[in-house]
């Protein structure tokens, strides 16, 4: 599947990756997570390897130059200490960096729970898998902004 440059690694017929509940020793299966954040989606796919981590085909630490960015996109690998044993492709879209990274951190975390079952009561239990709900409010009408509201004259 062709998505914005990005060949994804898998399709999105579901299949496979949501019957696997651990990977078998040298399976090269791809496991699915989506993470969102703010206005951003990331898409994260996880499988057994060297260690590779790539946002929309680039390095985690180019596409992240904030080390506050780049520890929150790695943060659920380095809880579990898969940081050199799987390989992560994700692609993020919509909103800002740090939105993203939010985005990549809670996919990274549910890709992980389906890589392996085990990880999930730590994951869920540290936060993970939370989804942070915060949104920007609207605008409403009669007011300059979301709160802030028109000049008031007296005279």
């Amino acid at each position: 599947m062709r998505l914005g440059g990005f060949v994804s690694p898998v399709g999105f017929g579901g299949g496979a990756l949501s019957t696997v509940e651990t990977p078998a020793l040298g399976s090269k299966t791809w496991f699915h997570g989506t993470g969102r954040r703010k206005e951003s989606i990331a898409r994260v796919f996880v499988r057994q390897g060297s260690g590779k981590f790539t946002v929309n085909g680039r390095p985690v630490k180019e596409y992240f130059p904030n080390h506050a960015w780049e520890h929150d996109a790695t943060e659920p690998l380095k809880f579990t200490s898969l940081l050199d044993q799987v390989d992560v492709v994700a692609t993020a879209k919509g909103g800002g960096v740090g939105g993203q990274s939010g985005a990549v951190r809670m996919g990274l975390s549910r890709a992980l729970s389906r890589f392996n079952a085990e990880l999930r009561p730590g994951l869920r239990k540290n936060g993970f898998l939370t989804r942070d709900s915060r949104m920007k409010e609207r605008k409403k009408y009669g007011q300059k902004g979301a709160r802030k509201r028109f000049q008031f004259t007296k005279r």
